[in-house]
């Protein structure tokens, strides 16, 4: 006899429902009970109620909602599953929840105390409670790991808590199989075998999971999903699983799925071989699209451009990024061919220069173009075995090689690698050596290789004295071979003034971003262009050398005394700083991606695929918003897999210390007795001549003096960067370079968003000098709140070494897995850190170009000669050092 299984109802959840969420967001409550109430009438037995949206008072949803729910009779008849990752939610949700609730949920993942304290409040509040298999590690995801887990958890609930084991619900946690990982094909079976061992070792526990994930790879085919949950649920129920959330009205009998479709699906859920020797995903993708459409009809997309000849529908694939056919219609045209070289040649270079006269003319943009590779290197790679068969066969002649590299000390590159994939679209043959290329490396390879050109990229201030140094040692070793530069703190002026006079020998070129890359390489490399195209960019680049040399002498500043004098003075007699609620550091942990999600910037993530414009409104620009929409959809399916996987991990620090401005430098102190220096932080201050009233400001000015009264400052390193780099191979040897490159931009638009949900969490809770902030995202973006987070490196303070006491103070690397490259770039790459400022006027700004007075002065503060800070200030010099 089958166990009998409850059904959690999950459409009363915005982040499951959009329909639900929408109505929420609008404040429409009897509609949204309207939802509840048909999850009900459709047989669930539990309601899930989530109130987790980045725009929403989480806290005064959850309670009105509940509230409503508890005096309509047809809802309030079944239990209310309290779904939150925030435990301050989850405590106002059982606080208005009329009998036995259910929390979803807790863990160790914040340690054995945490979860001690969270279980006891929830025995006070007799509710049940969800256990997810999560523990200061990670999440479960073997078999053996969810039992350990499970059997921890049990022993602490049961023998320390004395928690009713028969309110202890267990998640071992359901993950999406046919992903086309190799890693995660097991992952049906580690949940169903888990399930039979936790009933038989946690006498009277429960079992549960969120069934919609585990057929998360096909999103977007309903049909093929409610298969997969029907499927799954059949064997799961049977090992022992108790409840799960699941739309409980939209799942079809085990016995009317059609044949083929269950037992495609039955092979990928339980991970067995088939007869046929084929790939149990493969076989299940192949056979979606038969499936796709309504509810009630299995409608597949439009496919009459299959009607077309075989070269033109290769022009479609590559033109609309489709690699369905891909395979199929390459060896349609091999077979047309004489050789599998001529198709490369032919048809498919053919439909990339479609792509690359779309891209030019602006009706294609760079995520496009990035998909258009993508399936193009599908196409190559299938070909790749014919012609080393051919023993005749010679190389596919490239239209030119270029070698690309991040310089030393530099981890960036997600521009370089767009640059890269839109170069190989042309047919150049791209050398990519990745990051952190010391100089000798990337000319021993051009020599090597035969490189055409060498590009160089970077984004940190250091790097620009590492690029004049490659364009030195390239002139000191005889190349004359063009060389390209391209990264964020890159510019025209830089090339021409600090780089291109290093290599007189040969030719230096800016480039300004990828749509350019094309025309550049093409004029270099061009027999008739080449000639012209060098006397142009000669000629341009001397008018910068004399404009920057005019600028140098015309640019009047002000003396460091005179600065100083000018100085932002703020008054301290009325204003007393507020101490933070703790001194020393704080790691947080594998921070909840899904409160990240709420909190990203869009806008620059549009930009680093070169789409300019305001988020939302590019969505629906005239030019680019079907561009950006598509890369907005394909950036949430990777965000929501990235989440549900846990394919990235955020950690952060933050740090609190007694402090005073001492001059120019913030001295900080071990205790609040102030007797003991721990650290100095350095301040450089603006030395443009200011009109009016406008102040020369130095980030010491927001600090109260030695002598004046008691003050604090405070620092942070974060990162959600943990299992980037490792995510981006994934996609790329596997010739993915989209989803490499969005996933890269994805993890720095996380961390972006980590260091703005901490500083928010700094201002209301941790320093708390503006507790009754209200969330809203634009006005987060906006900066519209009181303090700064001001970073090393950057305009306020240019000097990136000031990273190394800032790492120091919080032991960022022990606490957050972040360390700092000799060039101080931070890995993972997608990581942020700065200081915190809380005082009300503290603004941010630009510390400027300054006079050889103040480089002395900051020399003599630091405790170096005046040579290493002319190095590390470089970019901000009104001088030329001799």
């Amino acid at each position: 006899m089958r166990p009998i299984f409850v059904n959690v109802g999950e459409r009363t959840n915005v982040t499951g429902s959009a329909k639900f969420r929408k109505l929420i967001a609008e404040g429409n409550y009897p509609e949204a009970l309207s939802v509840a109430r048909q999850q009900v009438e459709a047989g669930a037995q539990v309601i899930d109620v989530n109130m987790d949206e980045g725009l929403l008072d989480s806290v005064a949803a959850m309670r009105t909602f509940l509230n409503l729910v508890a005096a309509e009779p047809d809802i309030a008849r079944v239990p209310v599953m309290v779904d939150s990752s925030k435990w301050e939610v989850i405590e106002a949700g059982l606080q208005c929840v009329q009998g036995k609730a259910i929390v979803n949920s807790i863990s160790l993942k914040e340690g054995e105390a945490k979860f001690i304290e969270q279980a006891k409040a929830c025995l006070r509040y007799g509710a049940a409670v969800v256990v997810m298999a999560f523990d200061e590690v990670g999440q479960a995801d073997t078999a053996d790991r969810k039992v350990e887990i499970c059997k921890r958890a049990y022993r602490i609930l049961t023998e320390q808590v004395g928690f009713p084991p028969e309110d202890i619900i267990f998640d071992p946690n359901i993950f999406a199989v046919a992903t086309g990982i190799e890693e995660h094909d097991n992952y049906a079976v580690d949940f169903i075998e888990a399930t039979r061992r936790i009933k038989a070792e946690c006498p009277h526990a429960r079992v549960s999971g969120g069934v919609s994930n585990v057929s998360f790879s096909f999103r977007g085919n309903e049909p093929v999903r409610r298969a997969i949950h029907s499927v799954f649920l059949y064997h799961a129920i049977a090992a022992g699983m108790d409840m799960g959330i699941v739309n409980a009205g939209d799942l079809p009998v085990y016995d009317d799925i059609e044949p083929e479709l269950r037992e495609a699906v039955e092979d990928v859920i339980l991970n067995r071989k088939r007869a046929d020797g084929r790939n149990p995903t493969e076989v299940l993708v192949e056979l979606a699209p038969k499936h796709k459409g309504g509810k009630g009809e299995a409608k597949g997309p439009d496919l009459s451009w299959r009607e077309q000849p075989v070269e033109a529908r290769l022009t479609y694939a590559l033109v609309h990024g489709n690699s369905e056919f891909i395979e199929q219609d390459t060896e349609e045209a091999r077979l047309k061919a004489e050789r599998p070289l001529h198709v490369i040649e032919g048809p498919l270079m053919d439909g990339m220069n479609v792509v690359g006269d779309l891209f030019g003319a602006g009706k294609m943009f760079l995520p496009q173009v990035v998909k258009s590779a993508r399936v193009m290197k599908q196409a190559v790679n299938y070909l790749l075995p014919f012609m080393e068969a051919e023993k005749e066969g010679k190389p596919r002649e490239s239209a030119g090689k270029i070698l690309m590299a991040t310089v030393k000390g530099d981890v960036h590159d997600i521009g370089k690698n767009i640059v890269g994939v839109v170069l190989q679209c042309n047919n150049y043959e791209v050398v990519d050596l990745g990051v952190m290329v010391p100089a000798d490396r990337i000319l021993d390879e051009a020599e090597a290789c035969g490189a055409d050109i060498v590009g160089l990229s970077g984004l940190i201030t250091p790097s620009l004295d590492e690029m004049a140094f490659v364009a030195s040692e390239m002139e000191r070793r005889g190349f004359k071979i063009p060389l390209l530069i391209g990264g964020a703190t890159t510019s025209k002026t830089h090339t021409a003034v600090k780089i291109a006079p290093r290599y007189p020998a040969g030719s230096t070129t800016y480039v300004l971003d990828a749509s350019r890359a094309v025309g550049v390489v093409s004029n270099l490399l061009s027999p008739t262009e080449k000639e012209r195209f060098l006397a142009a960019t000669a000629a341009d680049y001397e008018k910068v050398r004399a404009q920057f040399a005019r600028g140098q002498t015309n640019r009047a500043r002000a003396t460091l005394k005179e600065a100083r004098d000018n100085a932002f003075t703020p008054d301290w007699t009325a204003y007393d700083p507020p101490a933070p609620s703790f001194l020393g550091t704080r790691t947080f942990a594998r921070y909840d991606l899904n409160e990240l999600r709420r909190h990203i910037d869009w806008t620059p993530f549009f930009a680093s695929w070169e789409l300019v414009g305001r988020f939302p409104d590019i969505l629906t620009d005239d030019v680019v918003g079907k561009a950006a929409t598509d890369l907005f959809e394909d950036a949430q399916r990777m965000l929501d897999r990235i989440i549900q996987e846990g394919l990235l991990e955020a950690r952060g620090v933050v740090g609190f210390w007694p402090a005073n401005a001492d001059g120019d430098d913030i001295v900080l102190y071990a205790d609040e007795s102030r007797q003991t220096e721990l650290a100095r932080l350095h301040s450089l201050r603006q030395q443009m001549i200011k009109s009016g009233d406008g102040a020369n400001v130095a980030l010491a000015d927001f600090v109260a003096p030695v002598g004046t009264k008691p003050d604090w400052v405070g620092g942070f390193a974060v990162t959600a960067g943990h299992g980037e780099l490792e995510l981006a191979a994934e996609f790329r040897a596997k010739g993915d370079d989209y989803s490499a490159i969005l996933s890269t931009a994805l993890a720095d638009r996380l961390a972006e968003a980590f260091a703005e949900a901490l500083h928010r969490k700094v201002r209301t809770e941790l320093w708390g000098y503006a507790a009754d902030e209200v969330f809203d995202i634009d006005a987060l973006i906006a900066e519209q709140y009181r303090g700064i987070r001001p970073a090393p490196g950057y305009p306020a303070q240019p000097d990136h070494t000031e990273k190394t006491t800032l790492f120091k103070l919080l032991d960022a690397t022990a606490a957050a897995g972040i360390e700092l490259t000799e060039g101080l770039a931070m890995t993972p790459p997608a990581a942020v850190s700065g200081l915190y400022f809380g005082h009300p006027e503290a603004h941010y700004f630009g510390v400027g170009r300054i006079e050889r007075d103040q480089v002395e002065d900051y020399a003599r503060r630091k405790g170096w000669d005046v040579r290493t800070a002319e190095r590390w200030l470089a970019p901000i010099l009104n001088y030329e050092p001799a």
